[in-house]
Formats: C-alpha cells, sequence, structure tokens
C-alpha cells in the first residue's frame, strides 16, 4: 500500500489537473458559442450562393466558369486537409490524417505512386504528422486559425483557384470535420474543383437568367467569391468542430479526474486508518508488555 505522502500529493496533482481541464473547458465553450453562431450564420448564404453557381455554371458557357468547370480527369490531385493548431481534442486530429492516409493508400493510390498527389496541410498538428513525409506534403498554412477572418481564407481560396487554373492540379478535394453539435463531428470529403454541375442532373433543368450589366462581368466576381466563401466556411466549420471536441474532451477530462480524485481519496483514508490502527496496536502491545 503506498504511503500517506504519495498518496496526498497524487491527490493534488489531480486536484491541479482537474482545474486545468475545467478551465480549458470553459475557454472551449466560450470559444464554441462564437463559432457555432459564426458558421450557423454562414451555411445558408454558403449554400444559396453555391446553387446559384451550379446553376449558372450548367446553363451557361463562358470563359470564366468554363476555367474552373474544366474536367481534366483526376490525374494530377490536390488533397487539402484541414486540422487544428492545438491538441487535448480528442480524435479530432487523428480522424483527419487517418483519412488522409486512407486515400493515399486506397482512392488514390495511382496517382501517389506517380507522384502526382499531393497534400496542402492547413494546421499544426497536422503539419507535424506529415512533415515527415515532404514527397507528399508540398504546402502548409499554420497561421490561419490564429486569426481566421474571410481574408485570410481568400488567400489560400486564391492560390488554389490558381493551382486549377494553371492546370497544376486536376482535381482538389477538401477533408474537414464538419461541425453538428459540440458532441458530434462529422468527417468530410468535399471536391473543390473542379466545380460539380447542378444537383438537379447536370443542368437538365433550365434556368433563364438575366444578366445585367453581362454575363462575363457577373460571373467574373460571383465564380471566385462563391468560391472563397466555400472555403471560408469550411474553415469555419472546422474551428467550430474543433472546439466542440476540445470541450467534449474537456468534460470528459474533468469528470475523470473528479473520479480518480474521490478513488485516491479513499485509498488515503485506508492507508491513514490502517496507520493508525498499528499505531494504537503497538501502543496497546507495550503496555501489555509493561503491565507483565
Amino acid at each position: 500500500m503506498p504511503n500517506l505522502k504519495e498518496v496526498r500529493t497524487r491527490i493534488e496533482s489531480v486536484k491541479s489537473t482537474q482545474q486545468i481541464t475545467s478551465a480549458m473547458k470553459m475557454v472551449s465553450a466560450s470559444k464554441l458559442r462564437k463559432a457555432q453562431n459564426g458558421i450557423q450564420q454562414l451555411r445558408p448564404y454558403a449554400g444559396k450562393l453555391n446553387e446559384i453557381l451550379q446553376n449558372v455554371s450548367s446553363n451557361t458557357q463562358s470563359e470564366v466558369s468554363e476555367k474552373f468547370t474544366a474536367n481534366r480527369g483526376s490525374e494530377k490531385v490536390l488533397l487539402v486537409a484541414i486540422a487544428s493548431n492545438r491538441g487535448l481534442c480528442g480524435g479530432f486530429n487523428s480522424s483527419i490524417a487517418k483519412k488522409v492516409n486512407h486515400l493515399v493508400e486506397g482512392e488514390f493510390k495511382d496517382q501517389f505512386q506517380k507522384g502526382n498527389l499531393k497534400l496542402f496541410c492547413i494546421g499544426r498538428k497536422l503539419v507535424e504528422v506529415f512533415q515527415k513525409r515532404p514527397e507528399l506534403m508540398i504546402h502548409k498554412e499554420e497561421d490561419v486559425f490564429d486569426n481566421l477572418n474571410s481574408a485570410e481564407s481568400g488567400k489560400i481560396a486564391q492560390q488554389l483557384m490558381d493551382w486549377f487554373s494553371e492546370k497544376k492540379y486536376d482535381q482538389i478535394i477538401l477533408v474537414y470535420n464538419s461541425f453538428k453539435n459540440a458532441a458530434v463531428q462529422i468527417l468530410k470529403q468535399e471536391q473543390y474543383l473542379p466545380l460539380l454541375p447542378s444537383a438537379e442532373g447536370k443542368g437538365s433543368k433550365s434556368y433563364d437568367y438575366i444578366f445585367e450589366p453581362g454575363k462575363e462581368s457577373i460571373l467574373s466576381e460571383l465564380v471566385p467569391k462563391a468560391l472563397k466563401t466555400q472555403i471560408f466556411k469550411v474553415l469555419l466549420d472546422s474551428f467550430a468542430a474543433e472546439q466542440g471536441a476540445r470541450m467534449t474532451a474537456m468534460h470528459k477530462a474533468t469528470d475523470n479526474a473528479q473520479s480518480l480524485q474521490r478513488e485516491l481519496q479513499l485509498a488515503y483514508n485506508k492507508a491513514r486508518q490502517a496507520a493508525i490502527t498499528n499505531e494504537i496496536l503497538e501502543i496497546v502491545s507495550g503496555a501489555e508488555a509493561l503491565n507483565a
């Protein structure tokens, strides 16, 4: 049985850990509320903008739309994987890393063997995982979550659009965790470029659009804006999912610390009682010996 000093030290250590995890849970809950409000407000706008973009691209022919809808196959593929800058959020980061490895070894195995599969890592934790594979990771972004806004996400979106329009890549895939609620994150794999046709049957539904001032000028503004909004939505979605995962993980850690503290307190009481009993037995034995 451990001595009393060791048990007391462990109890104090567990108390300190519990205070830290409880504080982190409250911080994550505060960040989650702000991120949740942001993603819930952005989703309808981004969804409607993407729907308009798909309809316009499916039913009109223009140089701008064709540049981002051109289906060149999947010979050269770029995976854009989004994780977090910090840990202590359960399996949030590991699920992304596992999904990327699964795509590398499965769906895009041929492209990887030919050297035509590359990885764009967003988030320090993901960079730490794949920096040992420089032949796969060609670009990284570690600071976007420090000040997440549409301007910073727009730079990433512009870089992806430039790579696609320059035919550096034929297909760009997004891999990220989508926020559902504080306890549930949905791992998603979405095609970013080329743009997918309308869900109503690849343009089978006709839309009579009136373009003012002109088709080319509107599409030149609409297409990049929609693509930038999609990246901002995905980053904000991932950030909200991260805070939800961290809050849940810290809540479980706090409960586990409290349970462990009760067990250690019980062990301490038993050890203390055993020590007192031994002292009483020694005193009684000594008194008996003197009387004899």
